[in-house]
């Protein structure tokens, strides 16, 4: 008797209004965790007597507790781009060296034709805030955000639409975040009898228009830096993640920052040098990729089920 060996159809891809919703879902999780670390970090800071890192430590850790185990709740860490210790960590290393490299490169070409001057350099300060700027920065920042845009949203969108599209649709989640998590934290402080602090787009201070746009880069880059790997993807955007926010804050707020290093900007045309360094880290992220999928055949170093 000839047995019949029919071949199971392929998964169909989620529903298009499914997969918006879970992508804003990512986006509303991450506005709401931030806006609880904002606004009840302090006031949990305020009860406890802690103050300068231990506070700081205090709001980002909210902010990754609120985030990280509501998206693990709803999916497996595997397929939004986690991984085996071994991969994540190459991974995070990836993401990390190729990230400074091209700062160094970009930053280095600055302050040789004079826009960037360095000054009163101590380097016992500076490793001390690398270690403390990093502890905080993943926390608050680099693990959650990675978590649940680059992570939740993007595999969301990945499944029912081309890598193009969805790097786009993360991207427009990923601007609606800071003007949501201002409201939130609003709300919060409004509750705690706390000072409310500023609504916006953008951090007070900075013009809407081009925090957006340097979002807009930023957010690209990591999408990048997630597609350059095959494996534990979403570690090469943490690591990325996090080294340019270590940069940026040395670059741009050194001696606000107590940083070990003073930066001076001899000309305005400097802050440019940093979406610039962002675009040289996306290209070569993406020429990492394709390195990538020439060593992996029929693998998809940006599969958003591996």
């Amino acid at each position: 008797m000839t047995e019949l060996h029919l071949r199971q159809p392929a998964p169909s891809p989620a529903p298009t209004a499914a997969a918006m919703g879970r992508a804003l879902a990512g986006g509303l999780i991450m506005a709401v965790a931030l806006g609880v670390g904002n606004g009840l970090g302090p006031v949990l800071a305020d009860a406890t007597g802690a103050s300068g890192l231990a506070a700081r430590l205090i709001a980002a850790a909210l902010v990754t507790v609120v985030a990280v185990p509501f998206v693990l709740r709803s999916t497996h860490p595997r397929t939004i781009g986690f991984g085996s210790p071994g991969a994540s960590l190459r991974a995070f290393l990836t993401g990390v060296g190729v990230t400074a490299a091209a700062a160094a490169l970009v930053l280095g070409a600055g302050t040789a034709v004079g826009l960037l001057v360095w000054q009163q350099l101590d380097l016992v300060t500076l490793v001390g805030f690398l270690v403390t700027n990093a502890a905080v920065a993943f926390l608050l920042e680099a693990l959650p955000e990675e978590t649940t845009l680059r992570g939740y949203t993007w595999t969301s969108l990945r499944r029912r639409f081309g890598p193009a599209l969805a790097a786009l649709g993360t991207t427009a989640v990923f601007l609606l975040v800071p003007g949501t998590s201002t409201l939130v934290t609003f709300g919060i402080a409004r509750l705690a009898g706390e000072e409310s602090g500023h609504i916006g787009i953008a951090p007070e201070g900075q013009h809407p228009v081009d925090y957006l746009i340097l979002l807009t880069v930023f957010s690209l880059t990591l999408i990048a830096a997630r597609a350059a790997v095959s494996h534990a993807q979403l570690w090469a955007a943490i690591g990325t993640h996090l080294t340019v926010l270590t940069v940026n804050r040395i670059m741009l707020q050194g001696e606000d920052r107590d940083a070990g290093v003073t930066v001076e900007q001899a000309s305005g045309n400097a802050v440019l040098l940093v979406p610039l360094y962002l675009v040289v880290v996306a290209i070569a992220f993406l020429a990492c990729r394709r390195v990538t999928r020439r060593h992996t055949p029929g693998e998809s170093a940006c599969s958003p089920t591996e």
